[in-house]
């Protein structure tokens, strides 16, 4: 495994014309204007109003401001931005007292104009952490030239706007042939066959075993379209492969076992993390491996990581509507299998909505376990709530109706766990002071 040198400065970007650098600058200054009046407007932090404003202004703004950066990428649809903060937190821990050195998109923003957001905003700072929506890595393999890339999973999300996600998988597979020996270093979700296969195009890979629980969206072959199959090798850990070609679980060097972090030498580590679930000890595993490729050590990587709390207000608790509530958020049936296994209240408040943000197709709630909610008292909610309600009676889980979120969230006199697609957490965010 190729490992570098935190301390080591980017390479110098390409000088700007003054024409290039007047039209970047003018962009930048029409964002923060519309950022400002956003904030003081109370519509919110004004990240995502900035990079729309300033690449309307200069639509080349992100081809500009990637470049002179060591740059690593995180990928995949669910945990992007947990693992995200957790890198992060990581490489911030590794710079100690150069910490200004990094940038981030904290704030969950990853579309082009996010990341082209996040890089305005620090012009100096020659690291950058990027969560990169999954139709933006291409772009940002290309103009960017990052260090490192990693890529979580692929699963059905959104389906009217990530309707085939093996067209996902192909573009990210040709960037990475396109890239050759100039692309990233590639830190790849070993137990997910469409990562493998589009990880095929990097000059490198280091892989990670994450025990994914998810199977559902890996039942055919990307390569040849036969059935994928998972049977348990002699070690007692479960492998997949391809009943028609050679497509088949590669070994890790980095390994989830029993919820530990066992690196490439053999050592287990106690990821002691202060987000809840299994899920996140994949996701800080795939963080580590990047962070060892950029030069932090494990143990300081993992201190990073044990300072992250509520990324985004994902796990966040707050008081809403006198209620306690803790937040979790979940967009698709492989973020749902996540997510309802921890749920510690004894009422748990479900909010759906089909906004564009969440996906207008709610057809994905019937392939959610929504069974194992039995016994709990359960309040649909959202602007989907009766579509929700629907799926819950077949469920035969006993629930009640309150599309009102602030309703739906009223009177509990104890603490209650919320799980809530794109739109509604947000908004859950807002109404408990989290945004």
């Amino acid at each position: 495994m190729a490992v570098s040198d935190l301390t080591r400065p980017a390479d110098p970007a390409p000088r700007r014309t003054p024409v290039q650098q007047a039209r970047l600058f003018a962009g930048i200054l029409a964002g923060e204007a519309a950022a400002l009046a956003s904030r003081l407007a109370g519509r919110g932090s004004g990240a995502s109003i900035r990079g729309q404003i300033l690449t309307r202004v200069d639509p080349l703004a992100l081809a500009k401001l990637l470049p002179g950066r060591r740059i690593a990428m995180v990928s995949g649809t669910n945990g992007k931005t947990t693992t995200t903060h957790l890198l992060a937190a990581a490489v911030r821990q590794g710079l100690g007292p150069r910490a200004d050195r990094l940038v981030t998109n904290a704030d969950g923003a990853n579309l082009h104009y996010g990341i082209a957001s996040a890089l305005s905003r620090a012009p100096r700072a020659d690291l950058a952490v990027l969560e990169t929506d999954e139709r933006v890595v291409a772009d940002v393999i290309r103009l960017g030239h990052p260090e490192v890339l990693v890529l979580l999973n692929f699963s059905r999300d959104q389906l009217d706007r990530h309707h085939e996600i093996k067209s996902l998988g192909t573009a990210w597979l040709r960037s990475l042939e396109a890239a050759g020996a100039d692309g990233p270093v590639v830190v790849a979700n070993a137990t997910e066959p469409l990562i493998v296969w589009a990880a095929r195009g990097a000059k490198e890979v280091v892989w990670v075993d994450t025990q994914n629980v998810w199977h559902a969206d890996s039942v055919l072959c990307p390569v040849c379209g036969s059935t994928i199959v998972t049977e348990t090798d002699a070690s007692g850990r479960e492998r997949w492969n391809c009943t028609g070609c050679d497509l088949a679980q590669p070994e890790a060097s980095w390994r989830v076992v029993d919820g530990r972090i066992v690196d490439p030498d053999g050592i287990s580590h106690d990821p002691r993390l202060q987000v809840p679930g299994a899920f996140n000890v994949s996701n800080a595993a795939c963080a580590l491996a990047a962070a060892a490729v950029m030069g932090v050590p494990v143990e300081t990587a993992l201190a990073g990581m044990r300072q992250v709390t509520s990324p985004a207000g994902r796990f966040a608790t707050t008081t809403i509507s006198g209620t306690t509530a803790r937040l979790l958020l979940a967009k698709n049936p492989a973020g749902w299998a996540e997510a309802l296994p921890i749920m510690a209240t004894d009422t748990v408040v479900l909010a759906i909505d089909s906004v564009a943000a969440d996906g207008k197709d709610v057809s994905w709630l019937w392939d959610v376990d929504f069974e194992q909610l039995a016994g709990k008292t359960v309040i649909a909610s959202g602007p989907r709530a009766y579509d929700l309600a629907i799926r819950l009676k077949y469920a035969e889980v006993e629930h009640r109706v309150e599309a009102d979120l602030g309703k739906a969230l009223a009177g509990h006199p104890a603490p209650v766990d919320v799980i809530a697609t794109y739109t509604p957490f947000q908004k859950l965010r807002k109404m408990g002071g989290l945004a």
